[in-house]
């Protein structure tokens, strides 16, 4: 399957029906993906999640037409899908820093808004050597802490590293109780692909059943087949940006070129005693199936 003609498909239809409904079920169905597998690639391409992308792409046309015509602020509002206009109103000065009438009275417009996304080859060629190994894990149980967050506009890239700085100054990991190892888990889960949100857990594995002190939560998940990868040894320094150039390489380069896509429930980090070194190693546990190929 060429990724690069399937995600280009989309964002091409994105941009034809900016005045219609447009859902992630019927962008997946068009990139011949599932529904969460498309959400994951597109996130990790483009650089934003997919409906994040539609709404930005809604904003900006409104944009310029509020340059280019005299069509009332409401008007074009509801034409682009915002039900109420201080919805959007609060939108635009979120995205464009001032009101929809301050940036009618502007006196150019940028060119950048009549850009949409366009894919070159290179975003899914090339890039760092990787090996994966396909690993069948036993169902598991989790207690740790939890964080609900977003995908969007990055906030998830700001508000992980800061609960991991938390957990860590407060050694909290000596909370969970009779962990079956000294291993810690960042594990997402329960992704809402619509708004961007899913849960992010920092916390062990333990027996079935282990009473779960106030303020931690249990988890358990099935048995699944991972494809499991391992990031580049790294400083501590460089350790964070490896981890998540290693994210992007899984989701823009090696998924493109495998038979797999992901099974859709969750992803994990397994943090072991190679964190403990001066270069550091982590691997990454991705639930894949093998990829149905749609006609």
């Amino acid at each position: 399957m060429d990724y690069k003609v399937s995600i280009q498909r989309t964002l091409d239809y994105i941009e034809e029906n900016l005045h219609e409904r447009i859902t992630l079920e019927e962008l997946a169905e068009l990139a011949c993906f599932s529904p969460f597998h498309y959400h994951r690639v597109f996130h990790f391409v483009v650089g934003e999640s997919v409906m994040d992308y539609v709404r930005k792409r809604r904003l900006t046309q409104a944009a310029i037409r509020l340059i280019e015509s005299d069509e009332k602020v409401i008007d074009i509002a509801l034409d682009l899908g915002f039900q109420y206009q201080e919805s959007f109103n609060r939108a635009f000065k979120k995205n464009f820093g001032v009101s929809p009438r301050q940036y009618r009275n502007a006196t150019f417009i940028p060119k950048s808004l009549h850009q949409k996304a366009y894919l070159s080859r290179s975003s899914f060629t090339g890039g760092i050597s990787m090996e994966m190994k396909l690993v069948t894990k036993p169902a598991f149980n989790l207690i740790g802490y939890e964080l609900k967050t977003r995908n969007v506009d990055g906030e998830n890239n700001r508000e992980v590293p800061k609960f991991w700085q938390h957990y860590l100054q407060n050694n909290l990991g000596a909370k969970i109780p009779s962990p079956l190892n000294k291993n810690e888990l960042g594990l997402c889960t329960d992704y809402n692909m619509t708004t961007g949100e899913f849960v992010y857990i920092i916390g062990m594995e333990v027996e079935e059943g282990t009473p779960v002190p106030e303020g931690l939560v249990y988890r358990g998940f099935p048995k699944k087949e991972y494809a499991v990868f391992t990031t580049p040894k790294a400083t501590e320094e460089n350790f964070p940006s490896s981890i998540q150039s290693t994210w992007v390489e899984i989701y823009s380069k090696w998924f493109p070129s495998s038979e797999y896509e992901q099974e859709g429930s969750l992803e994990f980090e397994l943090y072991d005693e190679r964190c403990l070194g001066k270069e550091k190693q982590i691997d990454i546990y991705i639930p894949v199936i093998k990829r149905t190929v749609k006609a």
